[in-house]
């Protein structure tokens, strides 16, 4: 028989035993409610690639972009980007409101609104909470903007137009590589950047300027554009004619050349200045003159001005990201005649230069300068030699010799100098052409006293040139393709910079030496032989320069058609 105590003891631990599984079982409920609800919180927040890959899969333009959209999905586990707490973000309506704007791109917002996000967003406020159409319509938002956006940030940061896929446009400059699943993750404040994603901002700051020209030149012609400005005699300051009132509305700011005066009619000092700056901004001899040149820059149409600008915008979103152009780089711009030396994102020197002949032009491309050449040989490329100098080596062989050249029995290191008169040059042919005629170092080498080498299927580079006088004409195409440079020392300098032995005085006694001396750069410099037509200066003017190869033409077919 228990004694009582022993009956209190075990009806205490029965006790204990229920308390503690009913609170296990309480708990084990709990536990088992919050992972109920955290998966369906789970769920609510994501998507999966069935969907994204199918939806994208439905719009063309969206198509086009599936790869990008299912990155930015995938790298995220396919959790929603554009809603937070089962709220819009209001980046959402940004993208909606960048989109009506793309006009101020040179873009049409047409191209852009593939869905009717007006109606999607009314659609999903109008759901219930607890409405299997809500979640269905969430995702469909989510990645419906997450496809716009890359449909839309894919022309306005890369470019419409693929210069790689059309043969015709010649444009081998190192590619744009911004990644757009990026791009959005900072606008959707999910990383940093030091570029301006978050305000839907163009990289460059040259393209800001467009930006602003491009608005100015639509208010021109919102407001009639600009007169046609006929032939005129040579105009002298005090004269007075007729077409002076044209070319001050053509000329100057509404705020000055509205003015009517007793004077209105006379050719003043600040209608010459306007016309000085005018040809300044255009590449023209200022003169103040109204010569045949400037009167054809003048009279070109508003609308081919507007063309011009929103064309070369699209050549800006070709560039690569700014922080490339604050390393230590070499710019030049073909129909602008000039080279821009780079450093920390400063120009520190700039000079003219010559380009190629519009049969011969200079190639649009990037590439790296590794080395320098000073009192360089000139290698004769062949089409040279038969184009030019095969009728002359016809005649007299000796010709050669009196030039200061120079012929080689082969194209290798260990090739040696032989007779002119030792080759039949009536039976040779370009295409077995076995031999190499150079120009030896000297004052009548057309490369100067030094090149500047980057090699590439091309065969182009910079250099120095014998013709110097070449430089004061405004428009500098003369060459066979290759870039001759104006100031020859200064660019040696700026590139052997990180080698402080080599100074002026050494750099000059190189480059007259008569004897061919390789300098290779501790680092090689990357250089960008550009084409651009339209840009804004520091002070806010407006630049054109001619399209001297055509390809501005070429462009705007694949652009604007």
């Amino acid at each position: 028989m228990h004694h009582p105590k022993d009956r209190t003891f075990f009806y205490c631990l029965f006790l204990l035993i229920l308390a503690i599984a009913f609170s296990c079982g309480k708990n084990k409920g709990n536990k088992g409610g919050n992972t109920a609800q955290k998966t369906l919180e789970q769920k609510e927040a994501h998507t999966d690639s069935a969907f994204v890959e199918t939806y994208v899969r439905q719009e063309p333009e969206f198509k086009k972009h599936r790869n990008i959209v299912m990155k930015f999905y995938r790298d995220r586990n396919f959790r929603l980007g554009w809603f937070k707490k089962d709220k819009l973000v209001p980046q959402a309506n940004t993208l909606i409101s960048v989109v009506n704007r793309a006009y101020r791109e040179g873009l049409n917002p047409e191209d852009y609104k593939i869905k009717n996000f007006t109606q999607l967003f009314k659609s999903y406020e109008q759901v219930k909470e607890n409405d299997s159409l809500r979640f269905k319509l969430k995702q469909e938002i989510d990645v419906a903007l997450t496809a716009s956006y890359m449909h839309y940030a894919s022309d306005f940061y890369r470019g419409t137009v693929n210069p790689k896929e059309i043969d015709q446009i010649d444009w081998s400059v190192r590619k744009n590589k911004i990644k757009l699943n990026k791009a959005l993750e900072t606008i959707l404040r999910e990383r940093d950047s030091r570029y301006p994603y978050y305000q839907f901002e163009p990289l460059h700051e040259e393209y800001n300027r467009l930006r602003t020209a491009l608005q100015q030149y639509r208010e021109i012609s919102k407001a009639g554009g600009w007169p046609n400005i006929p032939n005129v005699k040579r105009l002298k300051v005090g004269d007075t004619t007729r077409v002076v009132p044209l070319l001050r509305k053509r000329l100057l700011p509404r705020e000055r050349w509205a003015v009517a005066g007793p004077d209105s009619n006379r050719f003043t000092e600040e209608v010459r200045n306007a016309i000085m700056d005018f040809q300044v901004r255009h590449g023209l001899n200022a003169d103040g003159s109204l010569g045949k040149e400037t009167l054809k820059a003048m009279n070109v149409s508003i609308d081919d001005r507007i063309d011009q600008i929103i064309i070369n915008m699209e050549r800006w979103r070709w560039i690569p990201k700014p922080k490339k152009f604050e390393e230590k780089h070499i710019f030049v711009n073909v129909p602008e005649y000039m080279l821009y030396a780079r450093e920390n994102g400063e120009t520190v020197l700039d000079m003219k230069v010559i380009v190629g002949k519009s049969i011969s032009s200079t190639p649009v491309f990037s590439d790296k300068i590794e080395y320098i050449v000073f009192s360089p040989y000139w290698n004769v490329p062949n089409s040279i030699i038969f184009e030019e100098f095969l009728p002359k080596l016809q005649a007299d062989p000796g010709w050669l010799e009196r030039m200061d050249m120079e012929l080689l029995n082969g194209l290798g290191k260990n090739a040696q100098p032989i007779s002119p008169y030792s080759v039949d040059w009536f039976a040779v042919n370009e295409k077995a052409f076995k031999y190499r005629i150079r120009q030896r170092p000297g004052p009548e080498n057309p490369l100067g006293d030094v090149k500047f080498i980057f090699p590439n299927e091309h065969e182009v580079y910079l250099h120095h040139t014998a013709s110097e006088t070449l430089f004061s004409q405004s428009q500098r195409g003369f060459s066979h393709g290759c870039i001759r440079v104006e100031k020859p020392v200064e660019l040696a300098r700026f590139l052997l910079s990180d080698q402080p032995s080599w100074t002026e005085p050494l750099i000059l006694e190189a480059m007259h030496a008569g004897e061919e001396k390789y300098v290779n750069l501790k680092a090689e410099v990357p250089v960008y032989i550009v084409y651009f037509t339209s840009w804004v200066d520091d002070r806010g003017g407006v630049h054109f320069r001619d399209d001297i190869y055509g390809h501005d033409k070429v462009l705007e077919k694949e652009y604007f058609n």
